[in-house]
């Protein structure tokens, strides 16, 4: 699949880091250096806009290295870029640390997975057909 991409950042596309990997690594693309203190979100530029095909969106999710390192997350995890939006790319990342963590320019910040979905339609109806689950909600599975 290919998708036309106009790259304003001075960093390369984002890219696939291993040979399987189902997300491409995406980059900051910023003048000065952004420090989010614990607790704070901001919303990151990456330069980046694209035409994503009619079916598809775009998933932006966390990498588990910074999250797991750091703390620093995706708060609207994971992130939907639909196919009609033409704006900048941008990351809103949140700091659930108790450290300050500075977001350097070119620094990876999330992830992109390229994703098919379907467009449905809601069938107004009165009753549902009957499962096992039932009306069980959280933590009801597994519990029998």
């Amino acid at each position: 699949m290919r998708i036309p991409v106009i790259n304003r950042s001075h960093h390369p596309l984002p890219s696939y880091q291993t040979a399987h990997a189902a997300g491409m690594d995406v980059r900051a693309n910023l003048a000065e250096p952004i420090t989010l203190k614990p607790l704070q979100r901001a919303l990151v530029p990456t330069g980046l806009f694209m035409e994503i095909p009619v079916g598809y969106e775009v998933q932006v999710r966390p990498r588990s290295g910074l999250a797991y390192k750091h703390g620093i997350s995706i708060v609207n995890s994971p992130g939907t870029i639909d196919a009609d939006y033409r704006g900048e790319l941008k990351v809103l990342l949140v700091n659930l640390s108790a450290e300050d963590f500075i977001v350097q320019d070119g620094k990876r910040i999330a992830q992109l997975v390229v994703a098919r979905h379907e467009t449905a339609e809601w069938e107004p109806a009165t009753e549902l057909t009957e499962t096992e689950r039932g009306t069980g909600g959280y933590g009801s599975t597994g519990t029998k």
